[in-house]
C-alpha cells in the first residue's frame, strides 16, 4: 500500500533514493523494483531487519532489474550518516509527526538531497487525525507516538522554510480513515471488536484484490477523507532564482 504517487514522484533506474524512516519498507520496495539504488533507514532495529529480509528476498526472486541496489540500515534521521548531496530523491513518509525536532529532520533531509532532487513528505491529514485524537488518548499519548497534527498549509510552509520548493499535494487512503476511527473508539489495542475485525478484513481484501469499485470509491473520497497528506517538493539548484 503506497502513499507516494510515483506518477508525481518519478524514480528511474540508477537513481539514488533514501527512504527515511522506512518502517517496514513499502516505498523502498517500489523504488527497488524501478531499478533505483535504495537506502532504507530507520531507528527501529526490528523494522530494519524486516526490510532487509524482504529486499534480499526480492533480489533472490529477480523482482528488481539488473543494476539496482538496496541496503537497509539503522540510523538517526537527525544525524544522517551520508555526505551532502548524496541522493537524487528522498521519501519521508509518516515520520515527521513522531519527531520533536521536525525542522532538524527536514534540514538533514535537504542536506543529503542533491540540488534539483525531489522529496516526498507524507503525514497524517489534519481532520482524520484530529478525530483519532478526540476518540482516544492511547492513540497518541504513547512513547514514540504522534506528537503533533499538521495542517496542510503548515507542512508546505515547513518545507519552504527548509529551502525546498513544493510542486504538488494530494491525499491518500480514504478507506483507512474509518478503520482508525473504529480502532480508537473500541480501543487501540482491541483487535477483537467485531467492527474492527470486519473492517480490517475489508481492507486486506481491498489491498490484495484491488477491485475497481473500491479503487474508484477511494479516488472519489481521498480529497475529503484521505488519511494521509502528501507534499512533493524539489531542492533548488545552486544559484537558481
Amino acid at each position: 500500500m503506497l502513499t507516494v504517487d510515483f506518477s508525481r514522484f518519478p524514480v528511474a533506474a540508477g537513481d539514488r533514493v533514501l527512504d527515511l524512516g522506512c518502517g517496514q519498507g513499502r516505498h523502498a520496495y517500489e523504488c527497488y523494483r524501478r531499478g533505483a539504488h535504495v537506502v532504507a533507514l530507520d531507528r527501529n532495529g526490528d523494522d530494519v531487519r524486516h526490510t532487509a529480509g524482504w529486499l534480499a528476498a526480492m533480489r533472490e526472486a529477480g523482482e528488481a532489474p539488473d543494476g539496482a541496489g538496496a541496503l537497509a540500515l539503522r540510523g538517526d534521521a537527525l544525524a544522517l550518516p551520508f555526505p551532502d548531496d548524496s541522493f537524487d530523491a528522498l521519501i519521508v513518509s509518516e515520520i515527521m509527526e513522531h519527531v520533536p525536532d521536525d525542522k532538524g529532520l527536514l534540514a538533514e533531509a535537504v542536506r543529503v538531497l542533491r540540488p534539483g532532487g525531489r522529496i516526498a513528505v507524507t503525514v497524517p491529514r489534519y481532520f482524520p487525525e484530529r478525530v483519532c485524537w478526540a476518540l482516544s488518548d492511547a492513540y497518541h499519548q504513547v512513547e514514540g507516538g504522534h506528537i503533533r497534527i499538521y495542517r496542510g498549509d503548515q507542512l508546505v510552509s515547513r518545507l519552504r522554510e527548509a529551502g525546498l520548493r513544493p510542486y504538488g499535494t494530494h491525499h491518500a487512503h480514504a478507506l483507512h480513515a474509518p478503520y482508525w476511527w473504529l480502532k480508537c473508539a473500541f480501543g487501540v489495542d482491541n483487535d477483537r471488536a467485531l467492527p474492527v475485525r470486519a473492517y480490517h478484513r475489508l481492507l486486506v481484501w481491498d489491498i490484495m484484490k484491488r477491485p475497481l469499485a473500491t479503487r474508484a470509491a477511494e479516488r472519489l473520497l481521498d480529497p475529503v477523507l484521505g488519511k494521509s497528506l502528501v507534499v512533493y517538493a524539489t531542492k533548488p539548484r545552486t544559484g537558481a532564482a
